[in-house]
């Protein structure tokens, strides 16, 4: 196994033990991969969830741009709603975990299609 592969099973373990999720494996791996580099950085590769700055770049940058969803109010909420998902006391929010949990919440599993 690589090492994108032990992230994609630590992600899972986050979905499963943190968040009460079963995963989608196949939808995660795309989702990591879609993350790119920013996995491998140890700053890239979790949400700052107490940031106001790290938290428009999620909606901008993966809501927006990549979801392609209209920004609004509704992005705010379901990103409030997933960290509290994961866990506002969780120090590590991993990006593709975050990523995952907003791709589900809004229905957009196509995009990886």
């Amino acid at each position: 196994m690589g090492k994108r592969d032990d992230l994609i099973a630590k992600y899972a373990d986050d979905l499963k033990n943190k968040c009460g999720m079963t995963p989608d494996m196949d939808l995660l791996t795309k989702v990591t991969i879609g993350c790119g580099p920013a996995i491998y950085n140890a700053d890239a590769s979790t949400v700052a969830g107490s940031q106001p700055a790290e938290l428009e770049t999620v909606k901008n940058n993966f809501l927006m741009k990549k979801l392609g969803l209209k920004d609004g109010a509704e992005l705010d909420t379901a990103i409030a709603s997933v960290l509290e998902t994961y866990g506002q006391s969780e120090r590590n929010k991993y990006r593709a975990v975050v990523y995952y949990m907003l791709t589900k919440h809004f229905g957009k599993e196509s995009v990886y299609g």
